[in-house]
């Protein structure tokens, strides 16, 4: 570690995360509850609980983020629009977007640029982070899917969904890095359970990060 992180600065920068199939409502209220006691930057969830969570974290300035053609990226555009656009007047105020991952192993990077911008479009004023999955893609296919992302508008690249074959890396997140510059952000997502792995990923270029083991960093964090 090249320096000592306060617990502010790591707070600030989680996205705590629930996105398995068998969250439950209780759980759901759990996690705000969690969010709000450590500041967390946002909660993420499945669509289904933007509304459960605009109401439980209404008035605390932790923001709602969820995901769009989810896990799988292979939705048709059409649908990621309008998921976008029904979570952001429910109350979302950041989007995870899959991209088309198909169409980025094809090469045919103008389908994939086109698609992001169309859901950047629909999610005003909520900002869209474009998850490329990179345990999927080549290096090459990684720098490509940052800047289709980046020429879309798109506010920030995400390593991963958390449900594919790998997680983030180090690596990626430098690559993405150095690919994206000052032009958007990066947020690591997948695999990151301690204090240790989140503060890796933030000296490596990271702004965000997405965790469902917040709490346990945080935790870590104040020993």
């Amino acid at each position: 570690m090249n320096r000592k992180w306060t617990k502010a600065e790591i707070a600030a920068a989680i996205d705590h995360t629930l996105l398995k199939a068998t969250a439950t409502s209780e759980q759901i209220r759990t996690l705000c509850a969690e969010a709000k006691e450590y500041t967390f930057k946002s909660v993420c969830v499945n669509p289904c609980w933007v509304p459960l969570c605009a109401s439980e974290l209404a008035g605390s300035g932790v923001l709602i983020a969820t995901v769009v053609g989810f896990p799988l990226g292979a939705n048709s555009t059409a649908i990621k629009v309008e998921e976008a656009r029904r979570a952001v007047a429910e109350g979302a105020r950041e989007i995870d977007m899959v991209i088309n991952i198909g169409k980025a192993k094809a090469g045919d990077w103008n389908a994939v640029r086109d698609e992001i911008a169309a859901v950047v479009h629909a999610s005003k004023p909520a900002i869209v982070k474009t998850i490329i999955e990179t345990c999927y893609l080549t290096q090459d296919e990684k720098i490509a899917a940052c800047r289709a992302a980046v020429a879309a508008g798109a506010a920030f690249v995400k390593t991963s969904t958390g449900f594919g074959t790998g997680g983030a890396t180090i690596e990626d997140v430098r690559l993405m890095k150095e690919t994206v510059g000052d032009a958007a952000q990066v947020k690591a997502s997948g695999g990151i359970k301690t204090y240790e792995d989140a503060v890796a990923m933030l000296e490596a270029g990271a702004t965000r990060i997405g965790a469902s083991a917040g709490v346990t960093i945080m935790k870590e964090a104040e020993a």
